[in-house]
């Protein structure tokens, strides 16, 4: 090994090390919100971020789409800040800021120069505190959504495969919808239900406060409380619990997209929530298949047998359930089924045999990759910090135990994931063509 490859490992190593280690401080004010504060004092920047604990999953049947909703509708104003004025604000303050919906949650954040902190808190607090919520914001974003629905899902190639797969694979726990939702069902719904929603699920002891970035510990905890502390706590929110039957029969079935020309093939598998070590060993199985060019699906399929246009798969990680999803596009007149046989076989040869060292070195670096990329802004950082105390059993440092659990996991638990979860029995298996 030369000189030059030895030290790029050493620096590796050593960014690996430096970057596991998020130092936080965190504690709850009497209403309910759990606060974290990290330092970072490298760059004059600050990122205000809340997560609140609601997502589609906490929706009704007949009312899905509003927890996507609010991450719109609260943008709308508050009592002290005038309709279409909240994103103004953070501009005019050299900010930005953005928000995203799940199943499981909903995430806000700023990012300000960190001259700008009390801007950030402020606005957070007006959003939490004060929000306005009347006919007129309703109207404006019911519109905004539905423009988003038609540009980015329905109108979009393929854009309503995740919608088909999950109405499949879930059929009593509400994952069986996507945030997205339904606009007859925000149609329909009443000024009041909407408040309602409010009221339940956007209150600070359902939501993790995280400021990161260039603060000082002391005068950041004074500035929380201020803007904070005197608003007040919801009733506690119930956890969704209900559980699945488990699927003993392969599940065929087929869906039409208007936006399609090349059709598709799709299988799906229920695996296990976010939490347990299991999907983070099945996020990695699908790593080895189709993560980059020399992964086993990409070489066999694209490379090798030129039958697709692009073949991958994933782990789909939620709280609750994950969905290990296959996919692959003829790049010719190929049957799917044999496509489907080809997904199979790198599947199968998974169960059978373990993975190479090289491959396990390969996805391991991969992931080491991706978990730095995640904490090299203060926004990832902040994000992450809520996830683990939201999603980890509120253990919000997983953030530096992530790395180390997953260099617990072997070459045999890759393959004990893939004979527990991938089987064809437990499945669906979805034809996604064009409508004719």
């Amino acid at each position: 090994m030369s000189r030059i490859t030895l030290l790029l490992l050493c620096m590796f190593s050593a960014l690996i090390a430096g970057a596991q280690k998020v130092a936080f401080t965190e504690y709850n004010l009497p209403n309910g919100l759990h606060v974290i504060l990290h330092q970072d004092n490298t760059a004059p920047v600050v990122a205000v971020s809340v997560m609140y604990h609601v997502g589609s999953k906490n929706e009704k049947t007949d009312r899905t789409g509003f927890a996507h909703f609010f991450e719109h509708l609260l943008f709308e104003g508050s009592d002290n800040i005038k309709r279409g004025e909240f994103m103004k604000i953070v501009s005019s303050n050299g900010g930005q800021n953005n928000a995203n919906t799940s199943q499981d949650r909903t995430f806000y954040f700023e990012v300000f120069p960190s001259n700008q902190l009390e801007t950030g808190l402020w606005l957070e607090s007006e959003r939490m505190f004060h929000p306005v919520i009347n006919q007129i914001g309703v109207k404006t974003q019911n519109e905004v959504v539905k423009e988003e629905k038609r540009l980015r899902v329905d109108n979009q190639p393929y854009g309503n495969f995740l919608t088909a797969v999950m109405q499949r694979l879930f059929t009593k726990h509400p994952y069986n919808w996507v945030p997205i939702g339904s606009m007859d069902h925000l149609d329909a719904s009443t000024l009041e239900e909407f408040i309602a929603f409010n009221k339940k699920y956007y209150v600070p002891n359902n939501a993790a406060l995280v400021i990161a970035g260039d603060i000082d510990v002391e005068k950041t905890k004074k500035m929380v409380a201020d803007y904070f502390a005197e608003i007040p706590a919801g009733a506690p929110v119930e956890k969704v619990d209900i559980k699945e039957d488990a699927i003993t029969k392969e599940i065929i079935d087929t869906a039409y997209d208007n936006n399609i020309q090349i059709p598709a093939v799709m299988t799906a598998y229920r695996t296990p929530g976010m939490t347990s070590k299991e999907s983070v060993a099945l996020q990695l199985a699908a790593d080895v298949l189709s993560t980059g060019s020399s992964s086993r699906m990409y070489k066999k399929m694209v490379d090798d047998k030129k039958n697709s246009l692009s073949v991958g798969c994933f782990n789909y990680a939620l709280e609750d359930y994950g969905a290990y999803i296959t996919y692959a596009l003829p790049s010719g007149p190929y049957p799917l089924d044999s496509l489907l046989k080809d997904m199979d076989e790198e599947i199968v040869q998974l169960q059978n045999e373990l993975i190479s060292e090289k491959e396990f070195t390969k996805i391991r670096n991969q992931y080491e990759n991706n978990y730095i990329g995640k904490n090299a802004k203060m926004i990832g950082v902040a994000e992450n910090l809520a996830d683990g105390y939201t999603f980890q059993n509120k253990n919000t440092n997983y953030i530096n135990e992530e790395l180390e659990e997953v260099r617990k996991i072997t070459r045999n638990d890759i393959q004990s994931v893939a004979k527990k979860y991938l089987n064809k029995n437990q499945r669906v298996v979805l034809y996604y063509l064009p409508k004719k």
